[in-house]
């Protein structure tokens, strides 16, 4: 038809026209380009245009069916309501409907069947303008709305690709996160490994470190083991040589004193008024005053040796030269006696027959004196089997200092003992009571009660006033009070151990102690308690009183310590056990001193008076139940002491006694007295036995003191 044929004539011009030539590109509507931008004239289209597009395209769509089965020349006649021209532009709508445009337009239509392409507003008024223009107008609409939708689809399907690309790009990413947190773990569990073998690599260093430093302690441990070891060694070697130091320092001090005892009792013999008075022309003072020099030498160089400590070998050497000068001085005084005794012997074959009368006479009195029948040895003392019988004459002389002194004592109060005045005897009693209550009161329940007891008893003999029985008592209440209550107090102390001691063993330690204490404070005390000792017990000197003619039996049992009322002699078995008594408290006392006195001065009445009387008693003849009994109990409370200050030369004596002694006693011993024997024996083979003298039952320890 020649209006289709325009139409594309029409559009061929326009595109082969400068407008036509434009490029064109799809994305330009994405980009919010304009199709003509690059026109010098964009064109115009009437204001009707839009509303005619719209109306020919929504009639097309609408009419598709009828369009296809009719011919492209068909007519469609115009209605009522219609005007002709709209007409004949629905017909050019068909017409054009049915060219390549419209086709392809219906084609993308069709495609998107959710698609609504415009809306009429019937309401409208519309202008049409001619219909070539209006055709031309429509054309270029329909081209750029189909241009425009094709947009839309490519932006759509942009999009979709888009959304895809997104959603595989977001599961790329979570698949590259997925491999990333696994390569991280990865990563992280190989620096665990690294961090678990760098860790067993330090631990196994340190613990090669540690064994290291173990073996090199090891080592130092082993090295000062050596060292201490060495030490150890260098301190018993020193130690030995220290107690060889000490053995031979003690060594020559005994020597010393046995040097000493030797020149004392030598001295004895020098006795210008005593013995060879009756000597015609002879003059014994010089070699006296000699003697006394000699022994003074003797004194002063133990006494210097022991406040410098032990004696050395030149000390001993001066004290051997002193004893051989003393030797040679009795030699010469006995040259001497020989040659006055030579003299006297001619007067004394003149007065011969006048003697052997009076050796007549003397027999005849021996023969009507009694033979006293408690006699230890039971016969007269004599020098038997190389041991003496009697006490040395220098321990005899001792004891009769002490008994001279305690005489010289009673004799100094009394006054106050004969006075019948009522005030100075109630004084007298009060004093007694205040001497003898606190011994009384002594005993093992606390050392605190021995402290105050020893503080009493001190005060009272310091002059202070102490309570007795409510009353104040002083010894400066009577000028003689303090001589008797020194007297008194040591007649207590003695008759303690005679009785308390005697039946209790153990009361020795206590009342031994205080009375030590007393003793160091005051000496005056000491002299008095050995007096008392040595009268009630000769044994405690030691001598045994011989029977001299005279003297009545009960005088003489006295003597040997029996006690006698009304003519009847104590039993044996009440005797020993006294005598017990007393040589046990002399053995504590001689080894106990107050723990709270004065430390650095020397006990009063040491153990070396221990070891004299020992030394006497193995030099004298045993006595019958006697010997056994006081050296049993002697050894039993004194032996650890002793041990320990003479050691080697202590077990020497105790092997004496067992092996020499003890068979002198056990000669004599008669069947009834056996028990004395068999303790002595059972000591001495213990003892000897395991090297040890046990310390005695009721022995004070430190803790005592703190009670």
């Amino acid at each position: 038809m020649p209006s289709e044929r325009y139409r594309w004539e029409t559009l061929e011009a326009l595109k082969g026209s400068s407008k036509g030539q434009l490029s064109y590109s799809q994305d330009w509507l994405l980009r919010g380009e304009d199709i003509l931008e690059g026109c010098r004239w964009p064109p115009k289209l009437s204001s009707y245009s839009g509303w005619v597009l719209d109306q020919v395209i929504s009639q097309s769509l609408q009419e598709t069916p009828l369009s296809r089965s009719s011919t492209p020349n068909e007519f469609i006649p115009p209605t009522d309501d219609q005007p002709p021209f709209l007409a004949k532009t629905t017909s050019s709508a068909s017409q054009l409907g049915t060219s390549p445009l419209s086709s392809t337009a219906h084609s993308e239509t069709k495609g998107n069947e959710d698609l609504k392409l415009l809306e009429i507003d019937p309401e409208v008024h519309l202008t049409v303008l001619p219909s070539k223009a209006t055709e031309v107008e429509g054309c270029i609409w329909m081209y750029e709305e189909v241009h425009r939708l094709k947009g839309k689809e490519g932006l759509r399907q942009r999009q979709e690709q888009q959304e895809q690309m997104v959603r595989a790009v977001s599961d790329m990413a979570c698949e590259q996160l997925k491999r990333f947190d696994e390569l991280k773990e990865l990563k992280q569990h190989q620096e665990y490994q690294d961090l678990q073998e760098v860790m067993e690599k330090s631990s196994r260093e340190a613990q090669g470190q540690q064994e290291k430093l173990k073996e090199e302690h090891r080592h130092r441990a082993k090295i000062l083991n050596l060292k201490l070891h060495e030490a150890k060694q260098q301190r018993q070697r020193q130690e030995e040589l220290e107690r060889l130091r000490k053995e031979e320092g003690q060594e020559r001090l005994r020597r010393l004193y046995c040097i000493q005892e030797e020149v004392l009792q030598l001295n004895q013999q020098i006795d210008p008024n005593y013995r060879h008075k009756d000597l015609p022309r002879i003059d014994l003072s010089a070699f006296s005053n000699r003697g006394n020099q000699i022994c003074g030498i003797v004194s002063g160089l133990i006494r210097t040796t022991s406040e410098r400590g032990f004696p050395t070998q030149i000390d001993v050497a001066n004290t051997e030269r002193a004893l051989q000068e003393m030797r040679e001085l009795i030699a010469s005084m006995q040259r001497e006696i020989a040659t006055a005794v030579e003299e006297k012997r001619k007067q004394d074959e003149e007065e011969e027959r006048e003697r052997q009368q009076e050796l007549k006479k003397q027999e005849m009195l021996k023969a009507q004196t009694p033979v006293p029948a408690q006699h230890p040895l039971g016969k007269e003392p004599k020098e038997v089997l190389g041991l003496q019988v009697k006490a040395a004459e220098s321990t005899m002389q001792w004891y009769q200092q002490l008994q001279d002194a305690s005489d010289q004592c009673v004799a100094s109060f009394s006054g106050l003992t004969d006075c019948k005045d009522n005030q100075v005897k109630h004084i007298r009693m009060d004093l007694q009571k205040a001497a003898s209550i606190p011994v009384s009161q002594i005993s093992t329940i606390a050392g605190s009660q021995l402290r105050e007891i020893f503080e009493k008893i001190n005060n009272l003999l310091s002059g202070k006033s102490v309570q007795c029985g409510g009353r104040t008592v002083s010894v400066t209440q009577h000028p003689q009070g303090l001589d008797f209550v020194y007297y008194k107090l040591a007649e207590k102390f003695v008759k303690q151990g005679e009785e308390e001691v005697a039946s209790h063993h153990e009361a020795a330690f206590p009342i031994a102690v205080v009375a030590s204490g007393i003793w160091e404070l005051h000496p005056r005390m000491g002299d008095l308690i050995l007096a008392h000792l040595h009268k009630k017990c000769p044994y405690s000197v030691p001598f045994y009183p011989a029977f001299k003619e005279g003297t009545s039996i009960e005088e003489y049992q006295r003597a040997l310590g029996y006690q006698v009322k009304d003519s009847k002699v104590e039993q044996q078995d009440n005797f020993l056990k006294r005598m017990s008594g007393m040589i046990r408290l002399y053995a504590a006392i001689i080894q106990l001193r107050w723990p709270y006195g004065n430390k650095q001065g020397t006990h009063p009445h040491g153990l070396n008076h221990g070891w004299r009387w020992l030394a006497q008693m193995l030099n004298m003849e045993p006595l019958s139940d006697v010997t056994a009994t006081l050296l049993f109990d002697f050894l039993e409370v004194c032996g650890n002491a002793l041990m320990k200050q003479y050691q080697v030369q202590f077990w020497k004596m105790l092997l004496l006694i067992r092996e020499d002694y003890f068979h002198r006693i056990e000669a004599i011993t008669i069947s009834g007295q056996i028990g004395s024997l068999m303790r002595l024996k059972q000591f001495l083979e213990k003892c000897l036995q395991k090297k040890e003298i046990p310390l005695p039952k009721g022995s004070l320890p430190s803790s005592f003191w703190r009670s």
